[in-house]
């Protein structure tokens, strides 16, 4: 009797075990496995793309396009309102609320990566992928704060650790999150050698950890000419940081994922879907006092109407369909810049020409590089004269020359950069491009925004969901 007790019980016990078994199986979502387990490569794939997509693109460069007069802002709705100047856009929190989002939930998962790829995490040894990760993360920072101002940074991205993240002033944001962290990635992807720990999931550069390393001292030549402002003597540095990645092979970084297809470019899929942009009287005008060849693109003759966007111009603005625009949004397959070739050498152009050296090499290699991206972008249909070299060649070699080149470089789609820009020579009290919109002071107040407003998600909620 007792065995026969004894043998039940143990069936019983077996059920309970198996059927406990099936059920912690069942309740585990195996198709999107916890962060903690997914090896650092994979993770690296996303926080490129979204760092394209939605940082570097997005309402954050539709916007400035717009502010910077490179595009004119049309289709009766929300870039009607953005040319208008009408506070109820430019100053509104749920105007750059999803980019707001998407970066900040980039960089929670670039500080993952960075763990994982750290001592005692996951991957502990890939400096490779850690010197990528930690790239970006400096490439998103300096987006936010550029754009923002002060915003949370030290406790930002660490999932619950905090709900409420403290602002970090812009200073310190750069001095660690920016600079700081470009001198350990370029730590990192020296001590990388020929490490390929990412393969194909490094969607940019497949693993090379040296243009890696050429676009980390691109980025630190950029952000340090930023705080020129506050730091004049920092030129020289400028130009050493520009000239280390030029000699690590710097050749531009530009996402090309997209087949015009399957995936569009996201300037192309915008255009597409709203007729949002057209060509602004500002570039145009700056183009034809130039003979630049470029304006036949930039003011391509899309709905057989000969008809630009003046700034300001209430009526255009209300329009639809029926505006000029840069022949390159038609083209899906176009790539994104993360850091274009022509603006490394701008700002080493621009660097020079302010210390009194001579800068006319560096200036015609970007207005070539410039011309050749437009080239490429439109689907390699224009065919321009010696590829600019000539129109490169007869340019005075002045401050003022190589802003107004890289202003007019950049329409393509470096609108974020020619922003920073126009409010760093504003700075040192200088008017190199200037802006027509009769908008930007009204009532004797100045309309034009000189900081993008935070995301509605933070400042409608205590505990700033979009930072954690």
């Amino acid at each position: 009797m007792k065995n026969h007790i004894i043998i039940a019980l143990a069936s019983v016990m077996t059920i309970t075990s198996c059927s406990e078994g099936v059920m912690d199986y069942l309740n585990k979502d195996t198709s999107n496995p916890a962060v903690g387990v997914v090896p650092a490569k994979f993770s690296i794939t996303d926080a490129i793309m979204n760092s394209a997509f939605s940082t570097v693109s997005g309402s954050y460069a539709w916007y400035a396009s717009t502010f910077t007069e490179q595009e004119f802002g049309t289709g009766n709705n929300q870039f009607k309102n953005a040319e208008l100047r009408l506070k109820t856009e430019v100053a509104a929190a749920t105007t750059y609320n999803n980019e707001w989002n998407s970066t900040y939930s980039n960089i929670a998962n670039l500080r993952n990566i960075i763990e994982k790829t750290s001592e005692g995490g996951l991957n502990d040894g890939q400096v490779d992928i850690l010197g990528m990760a930690q790239t970006l993360f400096a490439l998103n920072f300096g987006v936010l704060t550029d754009l923002h101002g002060d915003i949370p940074c030290s406790e930002a991205g660490w999932g619950s650790k905090f709900l409420n993240p403290n602002i970090d002033k812009q200073e310190d944001i750069y001095n660690s999150a920016i600079l700081g962290m470009l001198d350990t990635a370029i730590n990192n992807l020296t001590a990388a050698g020929s490490a390929n720990n990412a393969g194909k999931q490094d969607i940019l550069f497949a693993g090379s950890t040296t243009k890696w390393l050429a676009f980390a001292y691109a980025l630190k030549a950029r952000y340090l000419l930023h705080t020129q402002y506050r730091n004049p003597s920092v030129l020289s540095s400028v130009i050493a940081a520009a000239n280390s990645a030029i000699n690590a092979g710097f050749d531009g970084v530009e996402l090309s994922v997209f087949n015009g297809v399957d995936c569009d470019n996201p300037w192309a899929a915008f255009w597409w879907s709203r007729y949002y942009t057209g060509s602004s009287a500002t570039v145009i005008e700056l183009m034809n006092a130039r003979n630049d060849e470029r304006v036949s693109v930039y003011n391509f003759n899309r709905f057989k109407e000969d008809v630009y966007g003046t700034p300001g111009n209430a009526e255009q603005a209300g329009e639809t369909q029926t505006l000029n625009c840069p022949a390159w949004l038609e083209n899906g397959a176009s790539t994104i810049h993360l850091f274009s070739k022509s603006e490394l050498y701008f700002i080493l152009a621009e660097a020079k020409a302010r210390l009194s050296q001579d800068a006319t090499a560096d200036l015609q290699t970007a207005v070539i590089a410039a011309f050749d991206d437009v080239e490429a972008a439109n689907d390699g249909i224009t065919d321009f004269v010696n590829n600019g070299a000539e129109y490169a060649a007869a340019l005075p070699v002045t401050v003022e020359e190589i802003m107004i080149q890289k202003y007019l470089s950049q329409c393509r789609d470096e609108q974020i950069e020619a922003y920073n820009d126009i409010r760093r020579c504003k700075a040192l009290g200088e008017e190199f491009v200037k802006l027509q919109n009769p908008l930007n002071t009204q009532g004797g107040q100045n309309y034009w925004p000189e900081r993008f407003p935070y995301g509605n998600s933070s400042v409608i909620s205590k505990i700033g969901r979009a930072h954690v």
